[in-house]
């Protein structure tokens, strides 16, 4: 028998089928999405929910012909983001996702949502639900039919099952912000203050409990589980030993994510959320991530009049390796890869010194990039490590800017001192949700146990 898990991104939507016993992966099927809305602000990042369900139900049904029912569906997604929904669960809104800036405006007192959420009730920053929703309601652009607002993924639960109430796990409503961890509750009391509309808020779950079974044009009566996080999703579907193991994501952002099985202060560049019943995850996040890498091959070509995206990819890998080999890792370009601000200072930017006549080559820019990806993760476990006073034996990798660039893991291994091991999965978000359904269906006893089905690269 199979389990499906499927992953809402901001990008793609990604969905799998793993088999129950062995963990093999069955099949899969990843298709883009391209649902951002135009006619908006800059600054606001939006997406067409009904195009994200459309083709859900599309590449979930595929799946299903190809591979027969599955005993359960995992759910996870893009975090942070949400979309308000009417009385009858039908979306009234676009999806504002978590690259959404409006938390950032200026409002008419001369501050910013996140400026006086965080004040209020911390934990906040531009993207996150209730920053965003507090902006919309005070720009009066909160829907009149609004009933509640819910996550994609969530969304995308209640539609697989013909439902219209709302609900989140504990795990997305951390994501939205202003969320006391040890309550396992928003800030109520402290939003209140501010005049936030709390109502629209869906039911918090405990844990990730099955909230339906299919119904419509698919096989009637499959469970589907509550969403996790996509970060928590990742994290469960890449790592064997939460506890002992730091993750490293690289994609379009990047992650860095080590478990905790207590309430920790973290503070700084680094976010405390929950993850199982057990453990939280410590979580640092760089915005621009893999993006920067992105960026560069993107100039190279400018400058050199290419279009031969993969050529240059392999071109700046080589480049890079040979610069490296004759100089070494130190006399590369020293480069702050915060192009994208931070979490904790959006306004901060990247920058890049220490170019000599010596060092005045694309290798040099290429490896210096490289290394400025990764060192701004190494310096944030740095900062989770002295916050827990532990540290982690083993360091796994995901994401496709580790999975496709070699030297990007060798480098990772040398700066986190420790050797790289690389999911076979590469949908590990999908996969986490897959793992967690069999327990959250009954199909599995504890998440460690189905954890052991997580299989490495040799």
């Amino acid at each position: 028998m199979s389990v499906m898990g499927i992953d809402i991104g901001t990008t793609t939507i990604s969905v799998i089928m793993m088999d129950d016993e062995t963990g093999k992966l069955l099949d899969s099927l990843t298709i883009p999405h391209k649902s951002f809305l135009k006619g908006y602000p800059a600054y606001s990042k939006v997406q067409d929910p009904q195009v994200i369900w459309k083709l859900t139900e599309q590449a979930a049904a595929e799946l299903i012909s190809r591979n027969g029912v599955p005993k359960c569906i995992g759910m996870t997604g893009q975090m942070h983001g949400f979309l308000y929904v009417d009385q009858k669960g039908e979306a009234v809104s676009p999806l504002y996702t978590w690259q959404d800036g409006s938390g950032n405006e200026f409002l008419p007192d001369g501050r910013t949502s996140v400026e006086i959420l965080q004040s209020a009730a911390g934990s906040a920053a531009s993207g996150y639900g209730l920053i965003t929703h507090y902006y919309l309601q005070k720009k009066g652009l909160v829907p009149e039919n609004a009933r509640k607002m819910v996550t994609i993924s969530d969304y995308i639960a209640m539609k697989l099952c013909g439902g219209c109430d709302p609900f989140i796990a504990g795990d997305m409503a951390a994501s939205w912000g202003c969320f006391d961890l040890e309550l396992g509750d928003f800030c109520r009391q402290e939003l209140e203050e501010q005049e936030l509309d709390l109502s629209v808020l869906p039911e918090i779950l405990s844990g990730h409990p099955v909230v339906g079974v299919t119904s419509g044009v698919f096989p009637k009566n499959i469970p589907v589980i509550a969403s996790l996080g996509d970060n928590q999703a990742s994290v469960i579907g890449s790592v064997k030993d939460l506890s002992n193991t730091v993750l490293i994501n690289i994609g379009t952002g990047s992650q860095v994510s080590f478990g905790t099985e207590r309430y920790v202060d973290a503070h700084g560049s680094i976010e405390l959320r929950p993850c199982t019943g057990k453990h939280f995850l410590m979580v640092g996040s760089g915005l621009c991530g893999g993006r920067a890498y992105a960026m560069l091959e993107k100039f190279y070509r400018e400058v050199s009049g290419t279009e031969d995206s993969k050529e240059m990819y392999r071109r700046m890998e080589q480049q890079a390796r040979e610069f490296m080999d004759a100089y070494g890792k130190e006399a590369a370009w020293k480069i702050r890869t915060a192009f994208s601000g931070t979490r904790s200072n959006p306004g901060e930017r990247g920058s890049i010194s220490s170019i000599s006549v010596e060092n005045f080559y694309p290798g040099a820019m290429t490896l210096g990039m490289l290394q400025g990806i990764l060192g701004e993760l190494k310096e944030m476990y740095g900062e989770m490590c002295s916050i827990t006073g532990t540290k982690a034996a083993n360091l796994v990798g995901s994401g496709n800017g580790l999975r496709r660039n070699a030297l990007m893991r060798e480098l990772a291994g040398d700066i986190f001192h420790m050797p790289v091991k690389i999911p076979v999965c590469t949908e590990e978000a999908a996969y986490g949700a897959a793992l967690q359904a069999l327990v959250s269906a009954g199909f599995e006893d504890s998440l460690e146990e189905a954890q052991r089905k997580i299989q490495y690269e040799s």
